[in-house]
């Protein structure tokens, strides 16, 4: 039986307070104990960490909202948290557990204005699907046609500052934020916006129609129709359009062609909307995306949306191609164009750009296709997340562009579960060419 939410803004800030009180005592002891000799392998810190993480992705699952939201965003950014954590908060990536229904028709009725019989012939009980801020319900309309409701949990708009004061004061309490100050100011000030532009649902349809318009002559690519008279602030109601989860998308019905034309695809889908639209689909998690046989990929969940500057985008297209190039000293400027390097300090050591370079270029290598299921680009960046504190001065998130990272990344992870053996060299460099968009 699912749990009645915490949905006051009271019962969320104790919860949390709760959370943050642990942490922070769990912290210091682990700190009392270091000063007097205790506790000094790496093995037991891990311990330690992994016990602290266990507690925070519990009472973020629990409470959903901003908070969850944040866990999840945490997860894909390595150098935020330590490993511990990052992998801990996994787990949020994963669906949700439902909210109860009787909650679900209250939100409805109340954002819609109508008691539930007359907005719909039925709203089915069993979600469709449960995410971090909201849940989605399988409907039919009064004219027969069958649609998707998308609600959103009650009190998470009204608690999204409270509950974002609170992780932060809980991360910071930890020992857990390894940045400075006005750099997690930056990084959190930039996912404020981004969870306030999500919890408007009217905002979302606005981003639903704008890439519906940009990506109108693109066949292979199908995004929901809002059902405008059905909508409101927390409720968004969609035309169905069902596809394969990644989860079945299997030899029996795929073949490894039509995985690599859907990789393809994503790449030539990710690249115009960053390059040519200046406008990126922000939150790339497998939920988000479904496929069928012909090749076609549907894209749901358009809350997380970030517009990007022309400027940045030019500094990322430069950057790419500096790093393609191995010219180094182009990199380290394009960077500090792009809000990632501290100008200033001192140029970084060529060596180390080449190390990162040589890592993350290996699917842009050359003409021969990329096994992305034999892919362990993840687990040499892993490897290498340590040499990040040689240079802790010289970096901070680049707050313009860490929703492209984060598209990157999540399409990264997806190429390697459909499979795809693909090279996307020639693809890439046609986007970097000056006038390209």
């Amino acid at each position: 039986m699912a749990k009645k939410p915490v949905t006051s803004r009271s019962g969320r800030f104790f919860k949390l307070a709760g959370m943050t009180a642990s942490v922070a005592s769990q912290y210091a002891g682990q700190r009392a104990r270091r000063m007097f000799g205790q506790e000094q392998d790496e093995a037991a810190r891990s311990e330690h960490y992994s016990r602290m993480a266990g507690q925070l992705v519990d009472t973020l699952g629990e409470l959903k909202g901003a908070v969850m939201k944040v866990g999840q965003i945490a997860s894909q950014t390595q150098d935020f948290l330590p490993r511990e954590f990052s992998d801990a908060l996994q787990k949020l990536q994963k669906e949700a557990p439902p909210m109860p229904f009787d909650v679900i028709v209250g939100q409805v009725e109340a954002e819609l204005g109508k008691p539930l019989g007359e907005l719909f012939e039925y709203l089915q009980e069993a979600p469709y699907a449960a995410a971090s801020i909201g849940q989605v319900h399988r409907a039919r309309m009064h004219d027969g046609e069958d649609v998707i409701v998308k609600v959103q949990y009650p009190g998470v708009d009204d608690s999204c500052d409270s509950d974002l004061k609170q992780l932060r004061m809980a991360l910071r309490l930890g020992g857990l934020l390894k940045m400075p100050k006005d750099h997690v100011d930056q990084l959190f000030a930039e996912i404020r916006v981004r969870l306030k532009e999500e919890l408007d649902y009217e905002n979302e349809a606005r981003n639903l129609d704008a890439f519906r318009e940009f990506h109108k002559n693109d066949e292979w690519i199908r995004i929901p129709r809002v059902i405008s008279s059905h909508s409101a602030r927390r409720v968004l109601t969609m035309e169905l359009l069902e596809g394969d989860h990644i989860s079945a998308i299997t030899p029996e019905k795929y073949s490894q062609d039509t995985i690599n034309l859907i990789g393809h695809r994503i790449f030539t889908m990710m690249a115009d909307q960053l390059f040519r639209f200046q406008c990126i689909h922000g939150d790339p998690h497998a939920g988000n995306f479904a496929y069928r046989p012909d090749g076609t990929i549907i894209l749901y969940d358009f809350g997380c949306v970030k517009k990007l500057k022309p400027e940045i985008v030019e500094a990322y297209r430069k950057a790419l191609t500096s790093a393609l190039a191995e010219d180094y000293a182009a990199l380290d400027q394009h960077l500090i164009d792009l809000g990632a390097r501290v100008e200033s300090q001192p140029a970084v050591d060529e060596a180390y750009y080449a190390m990162w370079r040589d890592i993350l270029v290996k699917p842009f290598n050359s003409d021969t296709p990329y096994d992305f299921a034999e892919s362990d680009i993840h687990k040499h960046v892993a490897a290498k997340t340590t040499t990040v504190f040689k240079y802790l001065d010289y970096f901070k998130p680049p707050v313009e562009s860490i929703f492209i990272d984060r598209m990157i990344a999540g399409h990264y992870w997806m190429m390697k579960r459909l499979g795809v053996q693909a090279a996307f060299r020639e693809e890439l460099e046609t986007y970097l060419m000056p006038g390209a968009e």
